[in-house]
């Protein structure tokens, strides 16, 4: 059975001890000692063993020689307790001209997340979030002065009207039409030839997450399903920016595609055979999402019920 606890990025997270967030005092006596964790960031790629190692460079108190006053984000504690901590490097960070040089690069975080260990990935797709909104939100959106950093990374703050700005995460509905043991898959232009994945979109305000499945359907693809038919699979974050994917699938009522061109170039129903082949990577023709990603956890747990 898909658990979403055990979903890529979201596998074994530390302990986020947002009650430390507000103390100052601990957070600089932390960050300084010895045994504190600081995994690095820069433009959204995480700083990882070279080659073909795996796992973050996870760096101590000596970060902040290597590039003072980055933004830095307390992310909790590991389980003996340890505090963890991310920093955000300019993006103008010169990694060969730094005290980083050979101990690691900056990677593709798509590219780096598949290989890391659960901890790593969860941390890192946090970080990544949580960096990418700041960068976005510098100004207050009521009376447009610059905010500031506070409470430990996990909020902004203006201080000319002192309004409090927090991090948003967007809901995504994710999800397979099925019908008469057949399931719907589509694909974009961008994508490269031959991927096909499940179909998606964001859920707008006044709707459900399964209202949301619905529309996106009928609008990509022209296919009627019913909200209350919806099964939930499990749901993932999803650091692109900052995403909360929840999977669903569907019972359509109607089989004839009607593509919207502009969100997709094709969607075609496949068989459970045929889903298992493309999950396996043996289909010959079309191959799916990685294991990192939620659609391939929807896609198995779809063939799955045929059993």
């Amino acid at each position: 059975m898909t658990n979403s606890n055990d979903m890529p990025l979201a596998a074994k997270p530390i302990e986020r001890a947002a009650h430390r967030r507000l103390d100052e005092a601990w957070l600089e006596d932390a960050f300084a000692h010895k045994d504190t964790l600081v995994l690095v960031m820069r433009k959204g790629e995480p700083f990882v063993l070279p080659g073909r190692e795996s796992g973050l460079v996870w760096l101590g108190p000596e970060i902040a020689r290597v590039s003072p006053g980055s933004p830095r984000l307390f992310l909790g504690e590991d389980k003996n307790g340890t505090p963890v901590f991310a920093v955000n490097l300019p993006d103008n960070f010169a990694l060969d001209e730094s005290l980083l040089a050979g101990a690691g690069e900056f990677r593709d975080f798509r590219v780096a997340a598949a290989s890391i260990p659960d901890m790593d990935a969860n941390c890192a797709s946090t970080a990544r979030s949580i960096f990418m909104w700041h960068q976005s939100h510098r100004y207050c959106s009521k009376c447009g002065s610059e905010s500031a950093m506070v409470d430990a990374g996990w909020k902004r703050q203006c201080p000319a009207c002192g309004t409090e700005h927090f991090p948003r995460t967007d809901p995504v509905a994710i999800m397979l039409a099925e019908k008469d043991g057949m399931a719907l898959i589509g694909r974009q232009k961008m994508w490269p030839a031959g991927f096909y994945s499940c179909l998606a979109g964001f859920c707008e305000p006044g709707e459900t997450i399964e209202q949301a499945a619905a529309r996106e359907i009928l609008e990509e693809a022209g296919i009627t399903v019913d909200p209350a038919t919806a099964q939930y699979v499990a749901c993932q974050p999803w650091p692109f920016p900052s995403s909360l994917m929840v999977g669903l699938i569907l019972e359509a009522s109607t089989n004839e595609i009607h593509v919207d061109e502009k969100e997709l170039e094709t969607a075609r129903w496949v068989s459970r055979e045929e889903m298992v082949s493309i999950l396996d990577g043996t289909h010959g023709e079309i191959f799916g999402p990685p294991p990192m990603a939620i659609a391939h956890h929807i896609m198995k747990a779809w063939t799955e019920k045929g059993h």
